[in-house]
């Protein structure tokens, strides 16, 4: 099975556009005090989590980005937990629930604002389900279009897969940080895929050791391709 990087086709023309966040997220986490990195990721997205039951008082607090102390990351991370997929990353910045806002320009079957988010119209999903492609789990994004014809987008939910070939990786990389765990790994390019780590079962997915990267099998690839959807491009990775 041959495995490819999902990209956004800038060639197409299109100019659609989505002004929007997420209703709730995790904050981001305050510095550490042995390797100083801190912040959070909005890569790692779940917009199917649905936290609206959760008091409003911590519903406050998971919608505001602003960094916050480790322990509290903790404490939140532990409260979304119930309401999460069982194999989701609860890490600072973690997205959840639908995307909401405003949106403009037009858009192709498939669509990409930023590497890290995969969003399909209803009826290419239906097209995809239907051609046998696995792991789509499509949430209803809630954002207002200026003009007519609105296009019904639904964001992909995506599971973790996939890991590095450690040789692609540096010699000599420092050891992950003994207070926060951060392992300093830097994207290679090209990224080079650890075959034993790919998943059998989902065709589309968001790479667990770099977030940012969405990886689809050569029956997503193919799905598109023989049903004409446009809007996203792929680049085939090596494995080994």
């Amino acid at each position: 099975m041959k495995f490819y990087e999902a990209e956004t086709d800038a060639s197409t023309g299109y100019t659609g556009y989505l002004d929007a966040v997420h209703r709730w997220g995790l904050p981001g986490v305050q510095p550490c005090p042995t390797c100083r990195t801190g912040g959070g990721s909005p890569s790692l997205a779940y917009p199917c989590v649905d936290l609206s039951s959760l008091p409003e008082h911590e519903l406050k607090k998971l919608s505001n980005p602003w960094p916050v102390p480790r322990e509290e990351i903790s404490r939140l991370a532990e409260l979304v937990q119930p309401f999460a997929p069982p194999w989701a990353l609860l890490k600072p910045g973690a997205q959840f629930g639908p995307l909401t806002g405003s949106g403009s320009g037009r858009f192709g079957m498939l669509f990409m604002q930023s590497s890290w988010s995969l969003y399909l119209r209803r009826e290419a999903l239906e097209q995809l389900r239907a051609a046998g492609v696995r792991g789509l789990h499509g949430c209803l994004i809630q954002v207002g279009f200026r003009g007519k014809n609105a296009p019904e987008l639904l964001e992909l939910q995506l599971e973790l897969h996939g890991r590095i070939h450690p040789s692609c990786l540096p010699e000599g990389r420092k050891p992950p940080c003994p207070t926060c765990g951060n392992d300093r790994l830097k994207v290679p390019s090209p990224i080079v895929l650890d075959a034993a780590s790919l998943p059998a079962d989902v065709d589309v997915f968001r790479m667990a050791e770099a977030w940012t990267v969405i990886l689809v099998t050569e029956r997503f690839v193919d799905a598109v391709a023989g049903l004409g959807l446009d809007g996203v491009k792929f680049q085939e990775l090596e494995t080994r």
